[in-house]
């Protein structure tokens, strides 16, 4: 790993560990669900039915969720479209039917409960301020995961292991 200007990792590129040329005509045909006939082949039943689940309360505030935390509805109607399409939903060419009345549905759902600061695209938030957060919360949940352990635990941490086929077992092994 690399670490870059903005102080995130970056895994070093790798050439030998892609796929085979011609790999994929190898492999049994029908093993990922968007290799079968679609759930949905009509964007109206298609958005009629996403806005049934989206109107479930769990669904509800997992999406108000991301939508307080910043997230943009464009970004989140980008995941559901996707993973609509992998679990074999709907076929790509409905996916990109479905994107505008999809982030319309969104952005009502956010509007309705008085969202503040609601984002539409993710041109509303710069990359550097989001991975800054990101990187911050991380730190944040790190520092709260160290204060909760137990003093016998941070000791456990702090002392190095010893590793290797003639180490001395320690007292916990």
């Amino acid at each position: 790993m690399k670490l870059t200007s903005d102080n995130t990792n970056q895994p070093e590129f790798d050439p030998f560990n892609a796929a085979i040329p011609g790999q994929s005509l190898t492999d049994e045909p029908g093993n990922y669900p968007w290799e079968h006939p679609p759930k949905f082949t009509d964007p109206e039943e298609l958005i009629n039915e996403l806005w049934m689940r989206m109107t479930q309360p769990e669904a509800l505030e997992e999406i108000l969720t991301m939508l307080d935390a910043g997230i943009p509805v464009e970004a989140i109607v980008r995941v559901m479209t996707f993973t609509g399409f992998a679990e074999g939903e709907f076929n790509p060419d409905v996916g990109f039917l479905i994107v505008e009345p999809l982030m319309e549905m969104v952005a009502t759902v956010g509007l309705r409960a008085g969202v503040k600061n609601l984002k539409i695209t993710l041109s509303d938030i710069s990359n550097k301020n989001f991975k800054k957060t990101m990187s911050q919360l991380k730190y944040s949940n790190k520092q709260k995961e160290m204060e909760n352990m137990m003093p016998a635990e941070q000791a456990k941490l702090d002392k190095p292991k010893q590793v290797g086929l003639l180490a001395k077992p320690t007292e916990d092994e």
